[in-house]
């Protein structure tokens, strides 16, 4: 009953199909004859154009145009058009699936209805294996003969029915091999080949770039259906080697740029998996052909028009990358020596093309784009001798090539390329660092994680600096999100790689030391960042929120590291000349106060004074109670008691002159934050001192402090008074000046 209901279904679909056809003939009839008629109409109109009175003065000005000079406009002075808008290399992809979707699945409807209806008649076991693989390939060549007749009207429906009919060729033989065994290896693939190469000759003939692309999945997917699990990669290879030179044949005579680098995809996905699973000599061979062939692929626009397009510079760095990374893995595999050896020969191929344009003194795309992929092979090299980690040292090389690039030839999709690789460089370094915890004896500086790390930081400098913006990109440029963010992962990773060596070499030493020499480093590294903000061009919340780190850095410190490392240099765990090192954190500390806070937009929010002021309270305190217990103590043991005579006796004495201290700026530079900073530590210092250090102390420390802080208050008092006095002075006298200026 299904059988008869699935007849009478297709007989009314080819009725209704063949109604919908007439009428649609009719219309396309119609619309000819209207178009006909249009264009005679507007060649009348052109032949006998009317005459307008502007055009009657147009006229007469080119009769005689002594009487209205006109400027001589040339194309070399037509500066101020706008920039030509870069298209989209997209676009025409969406509008193609866009326009012709309904027919891409149509097809694929199709092939898997016959499919259905094979696996259907196997079932009722109607047909043998033998008929099956004959009603495929049957199949498969009518849908071929039916776009055949459809090409002329229907070029872009044909060439995707066309597709559809060499899917199901290749299918059919794929199964009558795998499943049916029909025929041996050697002849379902000398079928596969001779259907590719119809294809291709179908292609060429047909003018379908659609359909040699599909052509070309299906030849190179082609030895995967035929597979039986024994890898011969040298017939592999050959092959694919035939293909890519019809790929490069046709390329050079229809110039379809998407058939290179559809081959360029899976030429690169086989030769990766055989270097993976088994390095050989003999692969060398493949790479270095595959990189001539793709090579010239990408300069055929260069020798015929002189140019370079956008995919081609893509496809140049590319092919560059991806030889290096599979000959380099090769080598490394199976031992052999110079590893750089490849690297040096592409960096001399693309050398030979930099001078070429240095002789012709060109300085346009070419001359950029081959000396920066010049450069970049050169850098891999020297990385790679120094025995860096692979991946990571030419996934940076590559993303300052890409940023270069971009920045030569405005085009954004080397900027697209360069902020999806970037990530990828920031995880394989990520990775790379973890070997510091797995491996020992590292050398210093010349080691393969830092030496990576150096490759890395070399190309994030490179990007930092690509990345300022001209005045013109911030013209037109209304959010620069992904440059802050990148900038900032930049510092951060140039900041970890310095920092993770230094303290790996440390490793055998105490805590103390390790986190007292790190914070010191941060410290200096935030500060080297504030001294050159100019140069960066570092925004100012991210300067405030430097100097809020620095701040706290030094708060953290001066207290607990630094408390361990007169700990270990009490206990004989460290030389006393160690806590000279500790010192240098003064330096910054001072030049940010006095040289770099004055000249940010630090102090607009009241909140900064109170930080700023912590942190110079916290770090001289702490400096003087280090200080004191390092020289009057002899042992671990004697140092309690000299911490607890320094916080009862003198800290009161010291936070006291701090406050006169605030007091008095506050006072003389008229910013209120310093005076009430000033009088909170005052209190701060009269708790402390009356509701705990009283009761600590003996008579005669009693008396000395109460004595040292009542001279200091007093002091301290006479010296406002003063101030006050000459400030009101200095105020009347300015009135008084003021009233006989007006008289």
């Amino acid at each position: 009953m299904n059988e008869y209901f699935a007849v009478i279904l297709i007989v009314v679909i080819a009725i209704v199909f063949n109604n919908l056809n007439t009428k649609i003939r009719k219309l396309e009839k119609e619309i000819s004859d209207l178009n006909s008629r249009v264009n005679k109409t507007t060649l009348q109109s052109v032949i006998t154009p009317e005459v307008t009175p502007a055009e009657e003065i147009i006229t007469s000005q080119q009769i005689h145009p002594q009487e209205s000079p006109r400027e001589d406009i040339r194309p070399h002075e037509n500066k101020n058009l706008p920039p030509t808008e870069q298209k989209d290399w997209l676009n025409p992809v969406f509008e193609f699936l866009k326009q012709n979707i309904l027919t891409i699945i149509g097809i694929f409807t199709l092939v898997l209805g016959i499919g259905y209806f094979v696996k259907y008649a196997i079932d009722k076991n109607w047909i043998g294996e033998t008929a099956r693989a004959g009603i495929g390939l049957c199949t498969g060549a009518g849908i071929i003969l039916v776009g055949h007749f459809l090409r002329k009207n229907y070029k872009t429906f044909a060439s995707i029915i066309t597709g559809g009919g060499i899917a199901i060729l290749y299918f059919t033989a794929t199964i009558a091999f795998r499943e049916y065994h029909l025929f041996s290896q050697n002849t379902a693939f000398m079928i596969t080949s001779v259907i590719t190469a119809i294809s291709i000759i179908l292609s060429y003939y047909y003018k379908s770039e659609v359909l040699i692309i599909i052509s070309l999945i299906g030849g190179f997917t082609a030895p995967l259906m035929i597979s039986t699990g024994q890898s011969n990669y040298p017939f592999l290879f050959i092959y694919l080697t035939l293909l890519n030179i019809g790929m490069l044949a046709v390329t050079f005579l229809k110039h379809w740029k998407s058939v290179g680098w559809t081959a360029y995809v899976f030429t690169t996905i086989y030769l990766f998996y055989w270097t993976e699973e088994k390095p050989q000599l003999l692969s060398v061979t493949f790479y270095i052909i595959s990189y001539i062939i793709f090579y010239v692929f990408a300069l055929l626009d260069y020798f015929r028009k002189k140019e370079l397009s956008t995919l081609d510079i893509l496809m140049l760095v590319l092919i560059n990358c991806s030889s290096v990374i599979g000959l380099y893995y090769t080598f490394d595999q199976l031992q052999y020596e110079p590893v750089i050896i490849f690297p040096i020969i592409f960096a001399i191929v693309n050398s030979v093309l930099f001078f070429r344009e240095h002789t012709r003194k060109s300085t346009g795309t070419p001359f950029s784009v081959f000396a920066g992929i010049t450069v970049s092979l050169i850098t891999i090299a020297i990385a790679l001798q120094f025995k860096t980690h692979l991946i990571t040292s030419i996934w940076a090389i590559e993303s300052a090539l890409l940023l270069f690039i971009w920045k030569k030839t405005g085009h954004k999709i080397f900027k697209t390329c360069f902020h999806l690789l970037f990530p990828l460089v920031i995880f394989a370094q990520i990775a790379t660092w973890s070997e510091y915890f797995n491996v020992e004896n590292l050398n210093i500086v010349f080691n393969p994680v830092f030496l990576t790390s150096l490759v890395t930081i070399t190309s994030t400098v490179i990007n930092l600096y690509l990345l300022r913006n001209t005045e013109k990109e911030k013209e037109t440029e209304k959010s620069n999100f992904f440059e802050d963010l990148t900038a900032i992962i930049g510092y951060g990773v140039i900041y970890i790689a310095l920092l993770l060596e230094i303290t790996y070499h440390m490793q055998d030493m105490p805590w103390g030391p390790i986190s007292n020499v790190g914070l010191l480093f941060t410290i200096y590294y935030i500060f080297i960042l504030l001294m050159l903000r100019k140069q960066l061009r570092i925004s100012n919340d991210i300067q405030t929120g430097l100097l809020i780190i620095l701040c706290f850095l030094m708060i953290i410190n001066i207290s607990a590291p630094t408390s361990e490392v007169v700990e270990d240099i009490l206990s004989k765990g460290l030389q006393p000349s160690f806590y000279l090192l500790h010192l240098l954190q003064w330096i910054p500390l001072i030049y940010v106060l006095f040289k770099i806070i004055p000249n940010t937009e630090f102090h607009k929010s009241k909140i900064s004074y109170w930080i700023i002021s912590l942190a110079f309270i916290t770090s001289v305190s702490c400096e003087l109670h280090h200080s004191y217990v390092l020289t009057v103590s002899q042992d671990v043991m004697s140092s309690y008691a000299a911490k607890k005579h320094f916080n009862i006796v003198y800290l009161p004495i010291i936070w006291t002159i701090l406050s006169s201290l605030f007091i008095y700026i506050g006072l003389k530079k008229d910013i209120q934050e310093y005076s009430k900073i000033g009088f909170v530590l005052v209190g701060i210092m009269v708790l402390k001192l009356y509701g705990y250090d009283v009761w600590q102390m003996d008579n005669i420390s009693r008396i000395s402090a109460f004595i040292a802080l009542g001279v200091i208050l007093l002091l301290s008092s006479f010296t406002f008074q003063r101030l006050k006095n000459i400030i009101r002075n200095m105020v009347d006298k300015k009135d008084k000046n003021e009233e006989n200026t007006d008289l």
